[in-house]
C-alpha cells in the first residue's frame, strides 16, 4: 500500500549563476529532529557562505513544513523550496541550499529561480520513490520449491529479499502489506502446504519511480 512519496536517498547538485555558487544538498528523514540535525551539518560545512538556506517537509500528509530564507529577501528562497517539495507530493526529506555570493544580484525572481533550480536538480539526484507499507515473511522451504515461489513474483506481485541455503532454503517473501493473506496462500499452494513461516513482520519499503 503505497503510504507517500519521498526522495530515494541523498543527492546533490551545483550550479553558478551570475558568478553565484549554489550548492544543494537533499536527504530522506523520519522526523523533524532528523531534518534539524541534518540542517547543522551542512551548515557547519558551510559556515563560511554567504547563506545556506533551508526547507523540510516531513509527515505522510505533509503535516509539518518549515522553511528559512536565512538572510535572503523574504520569500526569495526557502518558501520557493518549500513550495517545490510540496507541489512534487513529496514528504519526509529536507534540502538545504547553501549559496556563495558572487557579487552580482539576482533579484527577486532571480533569487526564486535558483534557489529552486539547483534544489530540483538536487533531487532528480536523490531520485523520487514511493514508500509502501509491505509484509515480509520469512519462510523454509525444500529447494524443489525455490524455482516455482520465483516464478510467481509478478502473479501475485511480491519479491524476494535474502535467501539463506542450508538444509532448506530460508527465504525472506516481501509483498503489500493489505495482500498478506494473497502471500500467505501462494506458500501454502506451492508447497503443498509445507512451506514454514518462521517470522512475519510489517515495515516499508522504497521503490524508486
Amino acid at each position: 500500500m503505497l503510504l507517500y512519496r519521498s526522495v530515494f536517498g541523498p543527492g546533490e547538485a551545483e550550479e553558478i549563476i551570475n558568478r553565484s555558487r549554489f550548492i544543494a544538498h537533499v536527504s530522506p528523514v523520519s522526523n523533524d529532529v532528523e531534518a534539524r540535525e541534518f540542517i547543522s551539518v551542512v551548515k557547519e560545512k558551510y559556515k563560511d557562505a554567504t547563506h545556506n538556506v533551508p526547507a523540510f517537509v516531513v509527515g505522510k500528509k505533509q503535516e509539518l513544513q518549515w522553511a528559512s530564507d536565512d538572510g535572503e529577501p523574504q520569500g526569495t528562497s526557502g518558501p520557493p523550496i518549500l513550495k517545490l517539495i510540496t507541489d512534487s507530493d513529496l514528504t519526509d526529506m529536507v534540502v538545504v541550499v547553501t549559496r556563495y555570493f558572487g557579487g552580482v544580484k539576482l533579484g527577486t525572481g532571480g533569487l526564486v529561480r535558483a534557489y529552486s533550480s539547483v534544489a530540483e536538480k538536487a533531487i532528480e539526484n536523490a531520485g523520487v520513490c514511493t514508500v509502501n507499507s509491505v509484509v515480509k515473511l520469512k519462510c523454509r522451504i525444500d529447494y524443489s520449491f525455490l524455482e516455482k515461489i520465483k516464478s510467481m513474483e509478478k502473479d501475485v506481485s511480491f519479491s524476494t529479499g535474502s535467501i539463506e541455503y542450508t538444509d532448506k532454503v530460508t527465504i525472506e517473501l516481501i509483498g503489500d502489506a493489505e495482500n498478506a493473506g494473497d502471500l500467505r496462500k501462494m506458500l501454502a499452494d506451492v508447497t503443498s502446504g509445507r512451506g514454514e513461516i518462521l517470522d512475519s513482520t510489517e515495515g516499508v519499503q522504497r521503490i524508486r519511480v
